[in-house]
């Protein structure tokens, strides 16, 4: 997929997004390609559709995210999808992206400074982060659910909304994940790839 293309997948979510925020996602695209010859940022089979893959993958949730919603936290943010895609979307929203590789963190901070004003990088440990609650939680290809609940609920207050990828064996992790929490959860089918859903969880309380 080109960048046009991935504009006219977007126009056709409903996300007129415009021409400055296109040039900061090339901006991220090209700085990934010129990392990614040092550091392994996303896999090497994904790299002639970054596009698709990534940048539309991640531009997705940008939809399900509320008008009202002023903080956003990514866990696991790795090569910045989704989080770093929708500070960039998304630029009246005060972004946290949590990584605890410095070499990765390193690549977010530089993107972030030329594209994502709003971003912090937070090189730790998604355990040893600060539990200052965000509007939004999401995270993408990270682990199953069960734990992304673990780690996401020190972020959550009863208005929080987590917004996670997910692919293949998501009903045995929802069973899992069902054990130990309560939720409200919405499954929205992914226009990326057929067998890939974005969870939409609200109203998260632990069970113990």
């Amino acid at each position: 997929m080109t960048r046009e293309e991935a504009i006219h997948a977007a126009i056709g979510l409903g996300l007129d997004l415009p021409n400055d925020t296109w040039d900061r996602l090339d901006q991220h695209a090209e700085a990934l390609l010129k990392w990614q010859r040092a550091i392994n940022l996303v896999a090497p089979s994904t790299l002639s559709d970054i596009w698709g893959r990534h940048v539309l993958d991640s531009l997705q949730v940008l939809s399900l995210i509320p008008d009202d919603a002023r903080s956003l936290v990514d866990l696991g943010s790795g090569a910045g999808f989704p989080g770093l895609t929708l500070a960039i979307g998304r630029p009246d929203l005060v972004v946290r992206l949590v990584e605890s590789d410095a070499r990765k963190s390193a690549f977010l901070g530089e993107v972030a400074r030329r594209a994502a004003p709003n971003v912090t990088i937070i090189n730790k440990r998604i355990e040893a982060a600060v539990a200052e609650p965000a509007d939004v939680v999401t995270a993408r290809a990270l682990a199953p659910l069960p734990k992304l609940l673990e780690w996401a609920h020190k972020f959550v207050t009863d208005p929080t909304i987590c917004l996670f990828h997910k692919g293949k064996g998501l009903d045995d992790e929802l069973t899992d994940a069902h054990r130990s929490w309560m939720m409200t959860i919405d499954r929205v089918p992914s226009v990326t790839a057929p067998d890939a859903a974005i969870l939409r969880i609200a109203r998260l309380r632990s069970r113990r």
